[in-house]
């Protein structure tokens, strides 16, 4: 029997995990990542279709093939017919979840036109869910007031180009929009699911002046930086919504992804009909059972599960009290 006439399925995928100098141990002791002793893993990449970054499926008569392979074979059937129109085989979104165990880089993203000018790739606008934080965790997103190229240049000479960005001392559940252009950084202390576009195009501006284990500093890209910056964006973008039970809270819908939170202690019926686009589903609190094609799947926190589009339906059936992070491409 082919691939496609056998009938598609909640997919998952191998996570793949990166070792950062600011990484720490949660993403294994509290998100059940096989992570090798003494790595400090910054990042999981839960679902990636970057060139040398491919998911790989871990379940399922698709296990071992890539994502772009079989997005290959089942096409809008799998992404949706107006996202391969639009994308083809190149998965549009990259999933991670991140711990920040150290402050990351003061950085920011190009837009779709400067990035397809320099490097043939798509731009970078992302969002963030916060999942944990300690108590004094902050997160940098904007400028504090509007401010020129030039007195920009002359902070970043100064190394104080952190003191005129937005801080917010941050709690579970805050989530931020950070478009391309948005000057950002994550504090030490938080961890948080990120969503953006499929791109690893990232300018390094302030690295706090650290070192790495051979006491070189990061390689910085201001030059790069200068242009992609707005300099007019002085809003933090933190987004507070209230949870509703047994409802799906929309976080954040852009030109890129939609994210929304379903917490739900019974079992749910999604109506997919419509959509047209794959959706994600992220588990970050206690476990559920993902159903669709008559097929079933369990996702537990620290999961990632990818339901193909050609589902018109997804039944969701909480373990206790759960919470999914729900994602797609919007029309």
């Amino acid at each position: 029997m082919s691939f496609e006439e056998q009938s598609l399925y909640p997919i998952k995928f191998k996570p793949r995990l990166k070792e950062m100098l600011w990484g720490g141990k949660a993403l294994k002791t509290k998100y059940g990542k096989d992570v090798a002793e003494g790595k400090k893993i910054g990042e999981s990449w839960e679902i990636s279709g970057v060139d040398g970054d491919k998911s790989i499926v871990s379940n399922g008569f698709l296990k071992g093939n890539d994502l772009e392979e079989i997005v290959e074979i089942y096409m809008g059937d799998l992404v949706g017919d107006r996202v391969y129109e639009k994308f083809g085989t190149e998965f549009p979104l990259l999933v991670k979840i991140i711990d920040a165990n150290d402050v990351l880089s003061v950085q920011v993203h190009p837009g779709d036109t400067l990035a397809a000018e320099r490097h043939h790739a798509w731009g970078k606008t992302e969002m963030w869910v916060v999942l944990e934080a300690a108590d004094d965790a902050l997160i940098y997103t904007g400028f504090r007031n509007r401010i020129s190229k030039e007195e920009y240049v002359q902070y970043l000479e100064e190394k104080k180009v952190n003191s005129v960005l937005n801080a917010t001392r941050v709690k579970p559940g805050d989530v931020f929009f950070i478009p391309a252009g948005l000057v950002h950084a994550i504090g030490a202390g938080v961890i948080l699911a990120e969503i953006q576009q499929t791109s690893d195009i990232t300018y390094r501006i302030y690295d706090w002046d650290r070192k790495d284990a051979n006491g070189k500093s990061r390689q910085l890209h201001i030059d790069l930086a200068l242009d992609a910056i707005d300099f007019n964006m002085t809003d933090s973008m933190l987004i507070r919504k209230e949870t509703v039970l047994n409802s799906t809270v929309e976080l954040k819908t852009c030109d890129y992804f939609s994210t929304s939170l379903i917490k739900f202690d019974h079992p749910i019926i999604k109506d997919y009909s419509l959509t047209d686009s794959f959706v994600i589903f992220m588990c970050i609190e206690s476990s559920a059972i993902i159903e669709c094609f008559g097929k079933q799947e369990n996702i537990k926190k620290g999961e990632t599960v990818l339901i193909p589009a050609s589902a018109e339906s997804v039944t969701i059936i909480p373990i206790g009290t759960a919470s999914l992070l729900e994602i797609y491409i919007p029309n």
